[in-house]
């Protein structure tokens, strides 16, 4: 175990999570020489090694790693068992922290013969320090662990605990997956304005700055989000209109349906890849 001010993490993929992370800690004061990658491509390898000079950056793991107090598994799903095979003999006793989406922390304590593993579902937002991360730990996982997990995600954007490990495909669905939703909706926006006779960017400007600001303050409200949509929808007003119709068109309802949809793929994907 490292026992200097600044912790050594080692990443276990160096794709667009990992940079976010990476790009955060860095942001925070955490040195680039207390931080290590492991990145197959060439390509990506040559970026990260451009983007945070100073880094280690390896094709694969070796004898080359520095001991890790934390790894950093930000790999895709197909591809981690294979990663744990290669990499378990170089990371020793280091507490683990995985980003793949659907595989089991069992899966993972089974490849690498450690029980002190946290699962973490992130989203995309964290590449512009807004992401939202939900975080599940195994019993052998202590506080010194868990507030080292939650320093080094909250230099991406808010966390939330999760106490059973089925309901990470919950958070998967909701938030790991949600940044598309909010997209799919922001398209609608803007070509239903472009059809309205609005430019195509001014609609795009209206739809976005109308979903941060919507977000922002259901956020800041204490009031119910139900309270917040009744004090815009006047009856017999626009508002009203609009939420009619997507009641009558049952949205809200195949809306949940998508969302289950998306939950019962992760965990489809844990089983499908956690063998």
């Amino acid at each position: 175990m490292n026992t200097s001010t600044h912790p050594i993490i080692t990443f276990i993929g160096g794709g667009n999570m990992a940079s976010a992370i990476i790009g955060g800690l860095v942001r925070q004061g955490h040195p680039v020489n207390a931080i290590q990658v492991v990145e197959p491509w060439d390509e990506q390898r040559t970026r990260l090694a451009q983007q945070f000079a100073g880094m280690a950056v390896l094709e694969a793991a070796s004898a080359e790693l520095r001991p890790s107090d934390l790894v950093v598994w930000a790999v895709k799903p197909q591809t981690f068992k294979e990663a744990a095979a290669t990499t378990k003999a170089f990371v020793g006793d280091a507490l683990h922290l995985s980003v793949a989406a659907g595989i089991t922390s069992e899966s993972i304590a089974t490849w690498l013969g450690t029980q002190r593993i946290v699962r973490a579902m992130p989203n995309t937002p964290a590449l512009v320090g807004l992401g939202m991360t939900g975080l599940m730990a195994r019993a052998a996982v202590s506080d010194a662990d868990r507030a080292l997990v939650e320093r080094v995600v909250r230099t991406t954007g808010e966390l939330v605990w999760v106490n059973v490990e089925s309901d990470l495909d919950a958070v998967t669905a909701l938030s790991g997956s949600g940044p598309a939703y909010v997209f799919y909706f922001l398209e609608a926006m803007r070509d239903a304005g472009a059809r309205m006779g609005l430019a195509p960017e001014v609609a795009q400007q209206l739809a976005i700055g109308t979903f941060l600001g919507a977000a922002t303050l259901a956020q800041r409200s204490a009031d119910p989000l139900q309270t917040l949509r009744e004090r815009v929808t006047s009856k017999g007003g626009t508002t009203y209109a609009a939420i009619t119709s997507m009641e009558s068109a049952g949205m809200k309802a195949k809306f949940e349906d998508a969302l289950f949809a998306a939950q019962k793929r992760a965990g489809e994907l844990g089983r499908e890849f956690g063998k």
